[in-house]
């Protein structure tokens, strides 16, 4: 394998697989540290007074006022925008090569925008620097506090013009990174006690109670969580990943890759070749909807086609990055239910 291909499944199988790459050491946030427990400092309000934030690595941002100019990542971005808080710039997957808003970008104009970079290892230090940003806001895929989609080439001159804030996603379940963006978005001046938002955590709730149920009424049926790229096809374990944790931890039965097969992938996920696609047997199989992965209507390989489950139509799509807002993450766990609800026994 050349360095040039070992370099590429390193990047796209981690993107596809809903894994992380290693960016190296994290980008240090500017503001006090504390202790690593986490949680909002907000004070006297969002829009008056001073305003702090303890973020999942520990480390607490202070400025004089809440932060204006926002930039963060553009499913972090996405989420706040459904609590009503707006960002000035975004960075990761925000369009389509056909100009039409990326997954990723949830209800955002993009339009309304600036997007620094559209895809990995993109990031325009100029133009993040003309907004005159107040703080940088990332999830985080690793216990290192590499911020996603922050480039290691740049992230040190990044770091230098505004503090940053990383939220969590890695080896815990969804739950907890949802409050936390909660939190944050009730910091920044989001309106926590509108319908909408309370409304949409009622409705997670009652989601998850319901894939529960199902999951207890159907423990024979079998999910396997997969992603496809041209060479490759991904089977993801379910730890380390938010959404697949918290799955689990309401009794969804899941093929699961042993912990050697997925070394290569960081221990997020195994790969495997089209021939070997049928390696698991699967009643339903929950695919990867990013546009760094390729959707199952596009998949041509024979061996997919065959595939007990997809001949049955038991095919639903996974937000491997979830829009940490309830909102979004509702109709991931419903559509879930509803599938092993439905599901006929193929494996």
């Amino acid at each position: 394998m050349s360095n040039a291909r070992t370099a590429r499944f390193s990047r796209r199988g981690l993107l596809a697989a809903g894994g992380a790459l290693g960016l190296g050491a994290l980008v240090t946030a500017c503001g006090g540290e504390d202790s690593k427990d986490g949680g909002s400092e907000s004070t006297a309000g969002a829009h008056s007074g001073p305003w702090s934030f303890k973020d999942d690595r520990g480390k607490t941002v202070k400025l004089d006022k809440a932060p204006a100019n926002i930039v963060a990542f553009t499913g972090v971005a996405a989420a706040l925008y459904d609590y009503g808080v707006s960002v000035k710039g975004v960075f990761g997957p925000t369009k389509t090569q056909d100009g039409k808003p990326d997954v990723q970008a949830g209800d955002m104009d993009i339009s309304k925008v600036t997007i620094l970079g559209n895809t990995w290892d993109q990031f325009n230090v100029e133009k993040y620097a003309a907004l005159a940003p107040d703080v940088l806001i990332s999830t985080m895929f690793d216990d290192a506090g590499t911020l996603w989609y922050v480039p290691e080439a740049s992230k040190d001159k990044i770091a230098k013009l505004a503090p940053s804030v990383g939220i969590s996603v890695y080896d815990r379940q969804i739950t907890a990174p949802l409050q936390r963006m909660w939190e944050l978005a009730e910091s920044l001046g989001g309106d926590m006690k509108s319908a909408k938002a309370t409304d949409a955590k009622k409705r997670f709730e009652e989601a998850s109670e319901r894939l529960r149920k199902a999951a207890k009424a159907h423990p024979d049926i079998k999910v396997m969580a997969g992603s496809a790229s041209q060479e490759l096809f991904y089977v993801s374990g379910t730890n380390l990943s938010i959404d697949l944790e918290y799955f689990k931890a309401l009794g969804v039965n899941f093929v699961e890759p042993p912990e050697k097969a997925k070394a290569q992938g960081g221990g997020w996920f195994e790969s495997l070749s089209w021939e070997n696609v049928d390696k698991y047997q699967a009643d339903i199989i929950m695919m990867d909807d990013r546009s760094s992965a390729i959707q199952p209507a596009d998949i041509t390989e024979a061996t997919w086609k065959k595939l007990p489950a997809v001949k049955a139509g038991q095919v639903i799509a996974r937000s491997a990055e979830p829009i940490l807002s309830y909102d979004k993450c509702v109709p991931l766990v419903e559509n879930l239910a509803k599938a092993i609800e439905t599901a006929k026994k193929v494996s």
